[in-house]
């Protein structure tokens, strides 16, 4: 039975005086979502439900699409593909892993879509393929899960090769299974090349124009995420998360104006929808932007904000991050290490995210002139990275690292060892390069080669300085503190061509 399309009817008004973001609100869910079609066998009466359902889900906005799933489970009570969307509601698949109860909640979705005996082979394969992930949760990582879930994925789109939904949820696998080491992006390229052909003959789909900016993330692909990005946020105006995503293209390449619109677009929808994760997610973006913009004062507001919304959590990644990030990114980006010296992880954080907290600490007594006070920072930093890598989380556990090392090497220039100082950064500008970012970050709060191109500066090397800080910049386009920089290692180094160019970027 082929599904009805979700039509863009509602038109989204968005104020600034909107309810507050408190999670136990019950807020409208988003209605202008894009277009989908979700073929099922249930009653024909749960189909916009379904399809509505799945836009939501293309476009992260899980409680949302969770709540719609149920009313479909309600309304069909033999509609075994609600509860396979209950389940995937629960699978963020590029944000963090699900916790205890999601996983629970995940199996139990996936046993009852099972005992209903789905009509078609199609829908037998999707349960069957969310069962890959949630059936053995008590037994493999979840990195190995969602491996096993990509497996079985790739499988159905075999089967399903002109299936739209079966294609796209499987360039998802691709992508959420990327390995960060893999610079070469391999499963990205993967998946943009089953998302781009399907997207010229569906414009309006959610999820492709999505997925293809996550696809495009990177320093390497991200001028091909363009297009996308300016089309999502028009597919979907109705989603938050589909009013930020555009920021992810527009960081790569150094579109600051752009990524200010979008993020205080998606900041205000957010608020408005009660996510508070999201409305988070698109502040520490909005503040990374204003940063680079030189609009300080802005910043500032945003962080400031950030205080007055009260006490916050760390164990939910999304929230823990960005509350963490804002105030760091402000001090250390506009140099008051008086006030980064003052930051503190958030209670129940993860140890990568209270990682950032600590390395702030540290860098900002090395570059204060008191070296030694960064001691403390500096082994909660080694403890931070040892808790990583006891829970098997290695990615995050070498991204600490990258930190710990910065921070030793600034304490090394304090203390008037510059080889040193040196060495540690490079293997930090190396490490990092390796290493892609997770999608909730939009970068390093300072990259590891603007730093050793600083500190060349510093040693007054400055011809040494202009070629590290120009690999910076070519890697995180824009950044005002690598353009400043680059301008005084070109004077210094006598090249005015380089100082004029850099300027004008700077001006821009």
């Amino acid at each position: 039975m082929r599904g009805t399309v979700i039509a863009a009817i509602v038109s989204t008004v968005f104020a600034a005086a909107a309810i507050a973001a408190e999670p136990g609100h019950d807020h409208p869910a988003p209605g202008k979502l894009g277009t989908v079609a979700f073929a099922t066998s249930c009653v024909a009466g749960v189909q916009h439900d379904l399809e509505r359902a799945v836009a939501l889900l293309h476009s992260f906005a899980y409680e949302a699409s969770a709540k719609a799933f149920r009313e479909a489970a309600e309304k069909d009570p033999r509609c075994a593909m609600a509860h396979w969307g209950l389940a995937m509601s629960a699978y963020h698949q590029l944000w963090s892993p699900p916790g205890p109860a999601e996983l629970r909640f995940g199996q139990q979705e996936i046993q009852e879509a099972r005992g209903l005996q789905a009509k078609t082979d199609r829908e037998r394969e999707l349960i069957d393929a969310a069962a890959a992930y949630f059936g053995a949760a008590e037994q493999a990582s979840h990195q190995a899960r969602a491996k096993a879930y990509e497996l079985a994925m790739e499988g159905v789109a075999k089967h399903y090769p002109t299936d739209t939904e079966v294609q796209v949820f499987y360039a998802l696998a691709l992508i959420a299974t990327a390995s960060p080491t893999d610079r070469s992006h391999a499963n990205q390229k993967r998946a943009a090349s089953i998302l781009e052909p399907i997207y010229r003959e569906h414009p309006d789909h959610p999820g492709i124009a999505h997925y293809l900016i996550h696809a495009y993330d990177s320093a390497e692909l991200a001028p091909k995420g363009l297009n996308a990005a300016r089309a999502y946020s028009k597919i979907a105006p109705s989603a938050p998360h589909a009013l930020h995503m555009p920021s992810h293209i527009f960081t790569r390449l150094g579109l600051w104006d752009d990524s200010i619109a979008s993020n205080e677009a998606a900041r205000v929808a957010a608020h408005a929808q009660g996510d508070l994760g999201e409305e988070l997610h698109a502040m520490d973006y909005l503040t990374y932007a204003y940063l680079q913009r030189g609009r300080d004062a802005d910043a500032e507001r945003v962080v400031s904000q950030l205080r007055a919304m009260g006490p916050m959590l760390g164990k939910e990644f999304k929230v823990g991050y960005a509350a963490t990030a804002m105030p760091v990114r402000l001090a250390i980006e506009r140099q008051r290490w008086s006030d980064a010296v003052t930051l503190a992880p958030l209670p129940d954080s993860a140890p990568h995210v209270a990682a950032i907290a600590y390395w702030a600490r540290a860098v900002a007594q090395a570059r204060s002139g008191h070296p030694q006070m960064a001691d403390a920072d500096i082994n909660e930093l080694a403890a931070c990275a040892a808790r990583s890598r006891a829970s098997g989380d290695t990615y995050w556990a070498a991204q600490i690292e990258v930190l710990s090392r910065e921070a030793r090497a600034w304490r090394a220039a304090g203390l008037g060892n510059p080889d040193e100082a040196l060495g540690l950064l490079r293997d930090a500008a190396d490490a990092e390069d390796a290493l892609e970012k997770l999608p909730v970050t939009p970068g390093p709060i300072v990259p590891a080669r603007e730093q050793l191109g600083q500190l060349l500066l510093d040693l007054q090397r400055p011809r040494d300085a202009l070629r590290e800080l120009a690999q910076a910049l070519t890697d995180a386009p824009g950044r005002r503190a690598g353009l400043e920089a680059a301008v005084r290692a070109a004077e210094q180094a006598g090249d005015a061509s380089a100082a004029a160019r850099y300027r004008k970027l700077l001006a821009d």
